[in-house]
């Protein structure tokens, strides 16, 4: 049993998951559309897709079983809930939306529907996340009290580069975009394997001095001049957790974004760009080797030549000792994978979820309490670190 699949932009990193989406047992025929049609066509003609369509609307209007989102961070809300509306299950790149209001409307319209809604979170398969879900699940924390979710990813580093090609004669105007609200690395790094949810927040913003025009209120087109904040949340049960989202920052980015700590009453693990530690009161093991992916294809691979050299390690970083793979489809043993093996790991989830109408791990339910927390503490951080409640919309419902 296969379906059928649209991809909705032919950016950076939608070529990366055609591969894997074509490559799969569980899907069948893969179409893309673009804004601009000849990235449309360049991608269909070098994976040899089943072929391109000249609009999203034209997309929706046909036969197409699924499609999966990879355009700007701040137009997935929308696509989403015209993606199922037309009746398709629907894939979408982080973050889910930017809006109370669009987060409540996409798991108003899953429930409505039935339809399958996944949120691609990478950092649900970091490696330090499963880890640390694994021994969580063993009891190996004692009780977890608190935690740390780290994305810091300086602009230097590869994302000027990414925004210009993205946003066209414009793109300082969306390059300011507001770094809490795009979340869900940090918080769902914590939240992947802590279970729980954040009930609180209070954010801090420092405001940006570059002076180039990014982060520029007069210039933004979301009225923001904030390059790094960090948010404290309260989470349901008692304890509590830091993110920090940074866009300014002294950090190799290009080698680890994301990174994570997590402490209890027994144990605790720490993660910085180049080492990884677990505790306790007995001692310290380094488990470095275990959260090391193993890169599965060159970073001067010819098909990356149009990302920045910085960037390129998210695309070519394979799975780590960590990952169990023995539920991946064999098809993958040989292909690309990305941000620290996750790509992989993320296709599969989507595809088995829509072919047996299974709940996916990252499902709305769980892509709300990623995203929704990043959303209060941007307005917490407007409102110089005022701490807001956040809401929640519950559980996904049993199947």
């Amino acid at each position: 049993m296969t379906f059928s699949l649209g991809i909705v932009g032919a950016g950076q990193f939608s070529g990366q998951f055609a591969t894997l989406f074509q490559a799969h047992p569980g899907v069948g025929d893969v179409y893309v559309t673009d804004l601009l049609p000849e990235r449309a066509e360049r991608l269909a003609a070098a994976q040899g897709l089943a072929g391109t369509f000249p609009s999203y609307e034209a997309m929706l209007e046909s036969d197409v079983d699924a499609v999966a989102i990879f355009t700007q961070r701040w137009t997935h809300g929308p696509l989403v809930l015209a993606g199922l509306n037309a009746g398709k299950h629907v894939y979408s790149a982080v973050p889910m939306a930017i809006t109370t209001e669009e987060i409540a409307a996409i798991i108003d319209t899953v429930k409505a529907t039935g339809l399958t809604y996944m949120m691609g979170e990478t950092s649900q398969y970091n490696p330090a996340t499963v880890h640390a879900r694994n021994q969580i699940a063993e009891g190996a924390f004692g009780r977890l009290f608190y935690a740390e979710g780290d994305y810091v990813h300086d602009m230097d580093l590869g994302f000027y580069d990414a925004y210009r090609y993205s946003g066209g004669e414009n793109w300082k105007a969306t390059a300011s975009y507001p770094p809490l609200l795009y979340p869900t690395h940090a918080v769902g790094g914590v939240l992947g394997a802590w279970q729980t949810h954040a009930v609180s927040v209070s954010a801090i913003g420092v405001t940006d001095d570059r002076g180039d025009g990014v982060f520029d209120k007069d210039v933004s087109q979301f009225g923001n001049d904030i390059s790094n904040a960090t948010a404290l949340f309260e989470v349901a049960g008692g304890g509590s957790f830091r993110t920090n989202e940074f866009r300014r920052v002294g950090y190799p980015s290009h080698i680890r974004e994301s990174r994570f700590r997590f402490f209890g009453t027994e144990a605790s693990m720490e993660q910085l760009a180049t080492v990884a530690l677990w505790q306790d009161k007995k001692g310290v093991q380094d488990i470095s080797e275990l959260l090391e992916p193993k890169p599965t294809m060159s970073p001067d691979d010819p098909s990356l030549q149009h990302i920045a050299p910085e960037l390129r390690a998210a695309f070519t970083s394979g799975s780590a000792p960590v990952h169990d793979r023995a539920r991946l489809p064999r098809e993958f043993d040989t292909l690309h994978n990305g941000h620290e093996g996750s790509h992989h790991f993320l296709v599969d989830d989507f595809a088995t979820a829509v072919n047996t109408r299974a709940l996916p791990t990252v499902n709305a339910w769980v892509a709300a309490r990623y995203t929704l927390p990043g959303i209060i503490a941007h307005e917490s951080a407007r409102q110089g670190g005022a701490r807001l409640e956040i809401p929640d919309f519950g559980d996904a419902p049993e199947s």
